[in-house]
């Protein structure tokens, strides 16, 4: 088809957008095949290997494989240590998570506001990102060790009543993983706020102060709704590393003891998988571990969703 341009010859008509745009499409899917095999590969046949052996008795990875069906299923939801494994994960999940995202965000917000040292202050929140997970379990293990620093500290204020052995003692040694998660990503988690933030128009915040709105409500009245669905990006991510991150902590401190006190769901899946070599049980905690973060994932993105 052509058009009669303005000399009166016929031209050829050009190509319109949707022509266009069919055109990239069969490229664009070749650039991306890459990554989809990546990902089919590593992490949908991974997943789909969980379910697999989950129906499986599967005493070890050179021993024979036997179909079990549901067997492995009931057994985790007859086993007492599951069920206390429960219980930690979720403690451990109700106070590390809001106590991380809720204070990382105001440290977040007190960065963003480029107050004297800002850009120092960035690269301090970030050091405990740097450090490997073993680097902290030895901070901490040097801090809550029976002869420890908090203990010596306590010592010394005349306090000695309350030195305790934090690790080893079943009522504080869950706490003292919690409060390890706290610490390792509440800082991470301020720099990543600050940098959301700043991209926040400053015109919000000094209109809301003319208004005579203080700093505290400006943080959560104006800022915040801002960021909400950042909020929940973030929330989804700590959620996340919580939950299927805490296994190396436990291992690395409590083993979780004393008396599963401090055994978490991660953790169980490690212990059954690699010391116990029930590779079928551990699989089984597997699918109610990745059902839990499911169920975690969708309700953090409905509550964090714009409202507008």
């Amino acid at each position: 088809m052509s058009v009669r341009s303005a000399t009166g010859q016929d031209a050829p008509a050009q190509p319109g957008a949707g022509q266009r745009k069919r055109q990239r499409g069969p490229r664009t899917t070749l650039l991306a095949l890459p990554a989809l095999a990546w990902y089919l590969i590593f992490m949908v046949g991974p997943m789909a290997a969980i379910f697999v052996i989950a129906a499986m008795n599967w005493p070890g990875m050179l021993q024979p494989v036997s179909f079990a069906g549901l067997d492995n299923f009931r057994t985790v939801l007859a086993d007492p240590v599951f069920w206390q494994a429960v219980r930690n994960t979720a403690v451990q999940l109700a106070i590390a998570l809001p106590v991380m995202i809720v204070c990382a965000y105001m440290l977040g917000y007190y960065v963003a506001q480029k107050p004297p040292g800002h850009r120092v202050i960035r690269y301090l929140l970030f050091v405990p990102g740097l450090i490997s997970t073993p680097a902290k379990a030895m901070v901490f293990y040097a801090a809550l060790s029976p002869d420890g620093l908090l203990n010596g500290a306590l010592q010394s204020i005349g306090l000695g009543s309350l030195t305790d052995a934090w690790l080893a003692n079943s009522g504080t040694a869950l706490f003292c993983l919690i409060a390890l998660d706290i610490w390792a990503g509440i800082g991470f988690t301020a720099v990543l706020f600050a940098a959301r933030l700043d991209s926040v128009p400053d015109e919000l915040g000094e209109a809301a102060q003319l208004d005579g709105a203080g700093h505290w409500r400006t943080m959560w009245r104006v800022h915040f709704p801002v960021i909400r669905d950042y909020v929940g990006v973030v929330t989804m991510l700590q959620f996340l590393w919580t939950l299927f991150g805490s296994a190396q902590q436990v291992l690395l401190l409590t083993q979780g003891g004393p008396a599963n006190s401090s055994t978490t769901l991660s953790f169980l899946v490690y212990q059954k998988a690699f010391i116990e070599t029930d590779l079928g049980y551990s699989q089984a905690i597997g699918v109610v571990l990745f059902l839990v973060g499911l169920v975690g994932l969708l309700s953090i993105r409905r509550t964090f969703r714009q409202t507008y």
